[in-house]
């Protein structure tokens, strides 16, 4: 009789785990000024939760949340990092921030880079984070780590690829692929010939060269960001409608010859959120807690919201402002919005700052002007605690941004059940879908969508959504749970980004 070998099923492959190094400014919490900070958090963590090994370099700033960092010790003692005609001794430290496996590189110079009681706002930035570029190479070079996949962020480490193929590949360390994400454009580090001298790129007329790091608007300048884009091996932007407005809408700041020459590289992924911070079934700052089937307990919360404020207790929707007081969140459009709210039976609630003392004081001004309405509570300043609660308290969320390269804003607030009002521009038009004019099912609408950057635009998204809260409260609660039921977890983009590092191996 024939004997017959059973052949095992089929196996899918698994795929192989990657080692990930993130160069970073910036990373939440305990290095924070602004998206960039929450993306390399919540985007790290998901990379290992698939079983990824990742790490995270940042500089460490005497400003850091070191209540935060678990366990942060000397790894590394004798770091010699070549700047100008010398080199810099360097310490690296280790710690875990929440899991995360962070390395924190201390430079001992007079120039004193990173302990100047704040994070940005210096004369010397560029060279500063151009130093803590080269520091972070060498840290790898020297520590004998060749990761699959480098991932930098923003100017501030853009110039890392530049560093990593024209010093430190001959050097060896020819393994690993760079992935740039660009948060915003508005900033590039522009400088001049120093740079070149600093981080000993000799051959000047290599670099000043247009396609490379010269500047396309200003001769004799060099522009890091450019680098990043023309020598990483995959650039990404945080929103696909941003990555179409930069290249093509003229977004980029100057960038957009370097886009188009590189536009097989580029693509936008939408940032997720942390639901682990940012999730009204566990959030330990809002005084209930509730869920899609619980959607009713989101009321104890509108009502500890206006005890707090001080607010009038009614029947009236609450509309919110969370953000940076910055001429880019569309603030002609939020003052009008404040009173229209006021005229057609709403209440707004506005938490935010500026690092200008101008536009502060005119904040100021409409809050003393508004001082006494019991249906208006503008808070000059950035409070944690508060902003939980608007989230969980409020009705909807008003982000009339000039240009929104992602916004977590819109994003936090759908998860709250919190109707987002939006202007139709970078990632705000990719996440939010107008309830009567969005092409999408029905399911997927989940708020409320302007194009114009005037005052009827705002006005005719911001009408809808209170004459819908008032006319048509079963609407506007099933608005509510298509706001809770889409997931911009970083379970996607993580995903996004696998594909990506798959996509720069194969090269």
């Amino acid at each position: 009789a024939e004997t017959r070998v059973h052949e095992p099923a089929p196996q899918h492959p698994v795929r192989p785990s990657l080692f990930i190094v993130h160069i970073t400014p910036e990373m939440a919490p305990v290095a924070k000024v602004g998206g960039l900070a929450d993306v390399v958090f919540g985007l790290g963590q998901e990379l290992a939760i698939r079983g990824n090994h990742v790490e995270i370099v940042l500089p460490k700033y005497d400003s850091m949340r070191y209540d935060r960092i678990y366990d942060l010790h000397e790894v590394y003692r004798d770091l010699w990092v070549p700047w100008y005609e010398a080199a810099i001794h360097c310490t690296v430290y280790f710690g875990f921030v929440h899991g995360r496996k962070c390395f924190f590189i201390e430079p001992h110079s007079q120039d004193d880079f990173f302990n100047r009681g704040s994070i940005y706002g210096f004369p010397d930035d560029v060279l500063r984070y151009a130093f803590f570029s080269r520091a972070a190479l060498e840290f790898l070079w020297q520590a004998g780590k060749h990761p699959d996949i480098i991932h930098c962020h923003d100017w501030q480490t853009a110039f890392v690829p530049v560093l990593l193929y024209e010093i430190y590949q001959r050097l060896g360390m020819a393994h690993p692929r760079v992935c740039l994400t660009i948060h915003n454009f508005s900033h590039q580090g522009l400088i001049g010939a120093e740079l070149l001298r600093a981080t000993g790129l000799h051959h000047p007329e290599r670099y000043f060269d247009r396609h490379r790091l010269g500047d396309d608007r200003y001769p004799d300048v060099l522009n890091p960001l450019k680098g990043g884009v023309v020598y990483a091996n995959f650039v990404t932007t945080v929103s696909p409608r941003y990555a179409y407005e930069t290249k093509d809408c003229g977004q980029a700041f100057g960038l957009e010859p370097a886009l188009h020459a590189h536009q097989v590289k580029y693509g936008g992924v939408v940032n997720g959120i942390d639901y682990d911070v940012w999730n009204p079934e566990l959030d330990s700052q809002i005084p209930v807690r509730y869920r899609l089937d619980t959607i009713d307990d989101k009321y104890g919360n509108k009502r500890a919201l206006r005890q707090r404020l001080m607010l009038a207790d009614n029947e009236k929707p609450i509309v919110a402002f969370i953000g940076r007081l910055d001429p880019q969140k569309g603030l002609e459009l939020v003052r009008h919005a404040i009173f229209y709210t006021l005229e057609r039976g709403g209440q707004f609630v506005l938490l935010g700052s500026s690092p200008d003392p101008g536009i502060n004081a005119d904040f100021w001004g409409l809050k003393r002007m508004l001082n006494d309405s019991p249906d208006c509570h503008i808070e000059i300043g950035f409070d944690d605690d508060l902003a939980h609660l608007i989230y969980a308290g409020a009705d909807m969320m008003l982000v009339p941004s000039r240009f929104e390269p992602c916004g977590l804003t819109q994003l936090i607030a759908l998860h709250y059940g919190t109707i987002p009002i939006v202007r139709a521009i970078g990632g705000l038009a990719d996440t939010v879908f107008d309830k009567d004019h969005s092409t999408r099912p029905l399911h997927e609408r989940n708020g409320y969508v302007f194009a114009d950057y005037d005052q009827p635009g705002i006005e005719s998204a911001l009408g809808r959504a209170i004459r819908c809260y008032y006319d048509y409260p079963e609407h506007f609660r099933e608005l509510m749970r298509n706001a809770m039921q889409a997931d911009y977890s970083w379970n996607h983009p993580g995903q996004d980004y696998l594909n990506i590092y798959d996509y720069i191996r194969d090269e």
